[in-house]
């Protein structure tokens, strides 16, 4: 009773240790710098735009970007920052709860952690050498310190393990309450790690497996009757996929009923989905049912996230094409999206006593711009699915335009132009008239002399918003391309740790780098262990003997089994980023990298225990406490010296000089 005691007593004055140093890691200099910090400039001015309700588009989930809106609300911040620029000073707005709120997330990774390791081989030291592994890594403590939405990510996938190995070692008491709290807890953080970025999905898929496993164990225990095999289905499918599902949604109603108003994401989504936001032109609108010669009007691409038609007075660069104003695709509302219908074989008149002509099916129009216009701007309209001469609706008719001299269709290519054409799409010209990007829809229409209706009843029920919504998040997410100077990074760069990323390059420059001792560190006990597993793989299948004292180690240790479910969530986590046809940065890693420390924390524990086992007592014994202190001293150590790159890099000719001998590699830019 006393060892028992004394052993919780220990466990938790570690734990409490560990958590301190988790928190003041992270809380020291959360405030600084003042300024906006790199991808603070979007998710802050996010939050501002839940807090005023207005409508954006983003490419993630909105769950992290809901709770920092909330968190910001709660504490004082009024939503009125702008968030334009990396380096803009925050002044007298309060930042600082928002930053807290991104900070707890990063702080409860370590214990989350450290009970992971600890359900998986019930080892303090294993524990406590991962929870430390990540508490010292400078570049965790970068990632966790701003306006992110990664702090949460890696906080929610953590969560989600931690239920997964809990609910593990609760199968002794099936459904009871306990083992009940921790499956619904799983299916809980699965939903919550989805609905902050599409990358949860990775953590989806690690405890798909692992239950898939569980289920298959379940069935070829035949002491276990085949109804109780249906309960342990059934509570899984209930809380695993139903229970994830049903909140994932939950987490859309409340985005899409908080932003009711318009803003700067409208144009990404379709004329019907506009009709719902208070204060976009088609909200609540009257405008003439059909389309007329002499009208206005804004011509949107029909795909999922299309924009509008538009022209500038800028022209096209030599060498590009014509010497004429450039027409390209925009995603915003502008007056440059606005075109004149004419007719094509008469003069316009503004007259109220000429007849009102309605724009048909299979009519030749003129299309201008700003009265620009030659006979290079002759189309033929034509509507999709419809043979009949029938005029041509705003809104509800799809269209295409195919131009009279070549005979191809006005085209809206997903292809960004450069910096000429202001990175906006390119519209072009395409032969294969059956192309789904060749369809277009009128969406604003100007005539006066016809009478208005109303378009409220094309406004989309919530499954249509939500599905549109993730088509176009998909789209966005595809199509993500880096901007001029951005920096971006391939996925073999990042284990090795070759190239941070910049935060801040100001008065106090903030350096994304993870703690090269600690990276390199487990990118040698990623190897060994795939070396034991090999090696064990290999004894099992031909049934050779091993040195008793050896033996009895693998006997009784848990290491390499607990070991294979985190390298599962290491390679889960890193791999798929190779099949990636969008942008990529540094910080992807990050979810992988706390796995990858977890499993070097187990793989450390076993070959200490292994080298106790090997040697003479007093040898092993002194042996693994030399080698416990080198780690902890060489992790502390790594730390004091990088810690720099995470809480600021002053411009003092000491710091310069101090800093520039820890550029161990050429590509390091701090």
């Amino acid at each position: 009773m006393q060892k028992e005691f004394e052993n919780n007593y220990h466990w938790w004055l570690v734990f409490i240790i560990l958590t301190f140093f988790a928190a003041a890691t992270r809380l020291y200099k959360i405030d600084l710098p003042d300024h906006v910090c790199w991808d603070e400039t979007h998710f802050g001015k996010m939050a501002s735009w839940y807090i005023n309700n207005t409508f954006f588009f983003d490419v993630h989930p909105p769950l992290a970007k809901m709770l920092i809106g909330l968190s910001g609300k709660l504490t004082g911040y009024n939503g009125t920052f702008p968030f334009n620029k990396p380096g803009d000073k925050y002044d007298n707005h309060n930042y600082l709860g928002m930053r807290l709120f991104c900070v707890l997330h990063g702080i409860f990774i370590i214990p989350f952690s450290f009970l992971i390791v600890w359900e998986l081989t019930n080892s303090l030291l294993a524990s406590t050498l991962a929870a430390t592994f990540i508490i010292f890594d400078v570049g965790m403590i970068t990632l966790s310190q701003y306006i992110l939405l990664d702090p949460m990510l890696i906080c929610y996938i953590n969560g989600s393990v931690l239920g997964m190995v809990k609910f593990r070692s609760h199968s002794y008491s099936a459904f009871s309450l306990t083992w009940w709290f921790w499956l619904s807890w799983t299916g809980i953080f699965i939903a919550f790690s989805v609905s902050v970025k599409f990358v949860g999905i990775f953590v989806v898929a690690l405890i798909g497996l692992y239950t898939v496993k569980d289920l298959w164990d379940i069935l070829g225990n035949l002491n276990i009757p085949m109804v109780q095999v249906i309960k342990h289905f059934s509570a899984r499918v209930f809380c695993l996929i139903l229970l994830p599902v049903v909140l994932y949604v939950a987490v859309f109603y409340i985005h899409l009923k908080i932003l009711y108003k318009s803003g700067p994401g409208d144009g990404f989504f379709s004329s019907a989905f506009q009709s719902q936001l208070k204060g976009n032109s088609l909200h609540q609108a009257k405008l003439p049912r059909d389309v007329a010669y002499g009208a206005v009007v804004t011509i949107k691409s029909h795909k999922i996230g299309g924009g509008y038609l538009h022209s500038h007075w800028h022209l096209y660069p030599k060498n590009v094409g014509a010497q004429q104003q450039q027409v390209t695709i925009y995603s915003h509302k502008d007056e440059n999206n606005k075109w004149l219908i004419k007719k094509l074989d008469s003069n316009l008149s503004s007259s109220t006593s000429d007849p009102i002509e309605l724009v048909f099916n299979g009519d030749l129009i003129k299309l201008e711009h700003d009265g620009v216009g030659d006979a290079n701007d002759i189309w033929r309209v034509e509507i999709i699915g419809e043979d009949k001469r029938i005029s041509v609706s705003t809104i509800t008719s799809k269209i295409q335009l195919i131009h009279y001299l070549t005979g191809c269709a006005l085209y809206s290519n997903s292809k960004q132009l450069p910096d000429w054409g202001y990175e906006q799409m390119e519209v072009s010209c395409n032969p294969r008239l059956h192309d789904s990007n060749n369809f277009w829809n009128i969406e604003d229409n100007y005539f006066p002399r016809l009478p208005n209706v109303s378009f409220e009843i094309y406004a989309p029920t919530f499954v249509e918003s939500f599905l549109e919504s993730h088509a176009v998040m998909f789209q966005g997410n595809s199509g993500l391309k880096p901007k001029k100077g951005e920096i971006t990074s391939k996925p073999w760069q990042w284990p090795i740790n070759i190239r941070g990323q910049f935060f801040s390059a100001q008065q106090l420059r903030i350096y994304l780098l993870g703690n090269p001792v600690i990276w390199w560190t487990n990118l040698i006990f990623l190897q060994i262990f795939l070396i034991l597993k090999f090696i064990f793989a290999v004894q099992k299948q031909r049934n050779l003997q091993l040195m008793s004292n050896f033996k009895e180690l693998c006997k009784r240790d848990k290491g390499i089994e607990a070991s294979f479910w985190l390298f599962w969530g290491w390679a889960l986590h890193y791999f798929p980023f190779f099949a990636m046809n969008r942008i990529l940065y540094f910080h992807h890693y990050f979810p992988a990298v706390v796995f990858n420390s977890m499993l070097s924390a187990i793989i450390i524990k076993y070959l200490l225990d292994a080298i106790h086992h090997m040697l003479p007592e007093f040898l092993g014994k002194s042996t693994q406490q030399l080698l416990l202190g080198l780690i902890f001293t060489g992790v502390i150590y790594s730390f004091i010296l990088f810690n720099p790159l995470a809480y600021g890099i002053d411009n003092s000719t000491g710091t310069q000089a101090s800093m520039m001998k820890l550029k161990w590699l050429d590509t390091w830019e701090f």
